[in-house]
């Protein structure tokens, strides 16, 4: 398989789950009345084999798909005019309410330029800490933090790695703004008369290729949401440089092709070893993987990877917090699962993310990256305790299928 049939493989996993008949709770269950946005990239990394990737893109004004096309080797997507999400007056995301006129609304650009097809870029929603976590790793190992220090926010001490766990494991937003808070007192953001003047994530972003990730206007108290100036059309993260972010955490992945070979790693050996035991210990399996939904009525499997076992209690359940219990024995579901997924998710009413490294468990040799971000939120859910429309974690499993196949797993 090459790049080309790796796309099409992707257009088609995308194109059989018809997320146009998407049933929207803001339109009282009816059908979507056109094609949800969805951003998709996957790199597959066959063994003793060059890596194979591929972004394809639909919204819409893309129903059938856009193939992105690349810089150099895996380098920035060439083909595509990114314009930024954004809020109405009232602080809705309006691009995504029921009958919303694009052509009414005034875009900016995030990446790419006019005169290319344009796709608008849904807000990464949670998606987001994965940022906040390379910052704050990034500032460990500047010598400005450390994992294993106190730092206090709103009334409550923790030690720094204790933030980043909770904050990726069960997507905490009061650890996200702990985090945030730390980057702006270290100095990694600084704001002057109410406005961002250094952002040292950017920096770092850039200095790697990863141009349309972004994280503007959060605020020095830890603000990073809507009400705090940040939030949709702020913080922005597309498929491909998300995947390759992630390309560059994957401790066994190839090295970057679209980097000089004598750029300085992204994050220490030590603080990488850190983010990845946050992503690897996550527990919320319910978009593009979904085995903590196992049980639910309805429940359809996606990546068939497993809950790790911090989370499982003796008869099975699953309990990641007070609020987060899940009662059935997953236990079935965890014996025939044979993946490992290392990710982070993001879930609002508008907006679903999923992105992180796949790795089989032996026998099995797959190794792979998949990005997702969409504007299929909770309003396309069944209802609780789903995050979204069942056909994106039957998406997660047709990509998987598809790479099974290729990889002769």
């Amino acid at each position: 398989m090459n790049g080309g049939q790796l796309a099409q493989a992707l257009l088609g996993a995308v194109r059989e789950q018809g997320f146009e008949h998407s049933a929207d709770q803001l339109q009282n269950g009816a059908p979507a009345a056109c094609m949800p946005s969805i951003d998709l990239a996957v790199a597959a990394f066959p063994p003793a084999a060059a890596p194979v990737f591929a972004n394809v893109l639909f919204s819409r004004e893309h129903p059938r798909g856009l193939v992105a096309e690349f810089s150099g080797e895996a380098g920035a997507v060439c083909n595509v005019h990114y314009q930024a999400d954004q809020l109405d007056q009232d602080g809705r995301s309006v691009a995504w309410l029921p009958g919303s006129d694009w052509s009414q609304l005034a875009w900016q650009t995030l990446a790419g330029s006019a005169g290319q097809p344009r796709f608008v870029a849904p807000y990464p929603a949670s998606l987001i800490k994965l940022m906040v976590l390379v910052g704050v790793a990034h500032q460990v190992d500047q010598g400005h933090a450390n994992w294993e220090q106190a730092w206090a926010w709103q009334g409550r001490s923790r030690t720094v790695r204790d933030w980043a766990f909770d904050m990726t494991v069960i997507s905490c937003n009061d650890a996200t703004s702990a985090l945030v808070a730390l980057l702006h007192a270290r100095g990694a953001i600084r704001r002057e008369r109410d406005s961002e003047v250094r952002n040292e994530l950017h920096l770092l972003f850039a200095a790697h290729g990863l141009h349309s990730l972004r994280l503007c206007n959060t605020r020095p108290d830890g603000g990073w949401r809507n009400s705090d100036g940040a939030g949709v059309g702020q913080l922005q993260m597309t498929a491909w440089d998300t995947l390759r972010l992630l390309w560059l955490l994957d401790e066994d992945a190839p090295p970057a092709p679209w980097l000089k070979q004598d750029l300085a790693p992204l994050l220490s050996p030590a603080s990488r070893a850190v983010v990845l035991h946050c992503l690897r210990e996550q527990g919320l399996h319910e978009i593009l993987s979904s085995g903590v939904l196992a049980g639910v009525p309805g429940h359809v499997r996606g990546l068939p990877a497993r809950l790790p076992q911090r989370w499982l209690q003796t008869d099975g359940s699953a309990r990641l917090s007070d609020e987060l219990v899940f009662p059935a024995d997953l236990r079935p579901e965890q014996a025939r699962s044979d993946l490992l997924f290392a990710h982070k998710t993001g879930n609002t009413e508008n907006y679903c993310s999923d992105a992180g490294i796949v790795r089989g468990i032996a026998p099995s040799r797959r190794h792979y990256l998949i990005a997702l971000t969409s504007s299929l939120g909770r309003r396309y859910s069944p209802g609780e305790p789903c995050a979204t429309t069942w056909r994106l974690p039957a998406l997660g499993a047709a990509v998987d299928t598809r790479l099974r196949q290729w990889m002769g797993d």
